[in-house]
């Protein structure tokens, strides 16, 4: 098999797993590329000998899967230069929380053996998709957890606007909404009272941020409507962050989110299941008077 392994520049204590996995690769007769970066900080940084068959640098490669080391942050950087290439990404957790890379790196030899084995599950994730705003934002419209829109240069809210196919649903005056999958349900949405989303539940959750309303709750809407937003602002510009990478844009711009025509291979191992990362992870229904 032919890998394309992405990881994290700022975990040097992690070395060790890195290096294991590589060894494991090793024995398993692999052929590996690596991104360029990567390659740089293990072998300038750390010191590290890795041997490869190819260095690639941004979405230029091919690969039967891709092995992401890092956290959550990392897979999503990984996804998103997988994009539409429909190319399975397992990702190994050193990071902390570890919801989309939730194979423990004392889990990786049994991962590759039933990766070889063919005993593993592909589960495909919905995308979103940005149209409008500046070219910067075009660049890289696609979000697997969330698109985001903040306030910017200012403590007084922003105004947004909001239609879904085109019927008016309401005006937020918050600090922000945040559209996202039912992947990154359990991501910034989470953190503001969004509600938590189970994966192949083909829908959108809309999450406003610190509404100045009572009556404003979170809404979960089918994930094959359109969302139309017009923003307005005090200072005339507001952010966009497009599952973390934000940029600055003019309230003059219509914005409008669907959902993408791809979607994002996640590989899983049969026993990881959502319930029960829902309850180790995210101490879902614990009662500490037990």
């Amino acid at each position: 098999m032919r890998f394309a392994i992405f990881g994290n520049t700022f975990q040097a204590r992690n070395s060790c797993h890195v290096r294991a996995l590589f060894d494991k690769l090793k024995r398993k007769n692999a052929e590996v590329c690596v991104c360029r970066e990567f390659h740089h900080f293990l072998t300038a940084g750390l010191g590290m000998d890795i041997p490869v068959a190819e260095l690639f640098d941004g979405d230029d490669f091919s690969a039967d899967m891709v092995i992401c080391v890092g956290g959550d942050g990392t897979f999503l950087r990984a996804a998103a230069r997988v994009g539409k290439k429909e190319i399975p990404i397992l990702g190994i957790n050193t990071g902390r929380l570890g919801f989309l890379a939730d194979t423990s790196p004392e889990e990786t030899e049994a991962t590759l053996d039933e990766i070889y084995n063919n005993h593993y599950k592909v589960e495909e994730r919905s995308v979103l998709q940005l149209s409008g705003g500046d070219r910067r934002l075009q660049s890289s419209p696609y979000a697997l957890n969330e698109i985001a829109i903040l306030k910017r240069d200012s403590s007084s809210m922003i105004t947004i606007h909001t239609a879904i196919k085109g019927a008016y649903l309401t005006t937020y005056q918050a600090d922000g909404l945040i559209i996202a999958t039912p992947t990154g349900s359990t991501a910034y949405s989470l953190s503001v009272g969004g509600p938590v989303i189970a994966p192949q539940s083909h829908t959108i959750a809309i999450t406003p941020v610190a509404p100045h309303s009572l009556n404003v709750r979170p809404i979960v809407i089918r994930d094959d409507w359109e969302i139309t937003l017009d923003v307005e602002s005090r200072s005339h510009n507001f952010l966009v962050a497009i599952d973390g990478r934000s940029e600055s844009c003019k309230e003059s711009n219509r914005l409008t989110i669907r959902k993408a025509d791809h979607s994002i291979k996640v590989v899983k191992r049969f026993d990881h299941i959502f319930f029960d990362t829902l309850r180790t992870k995210m101490m879902w229904g614990a009662d500490r008077r037990k």
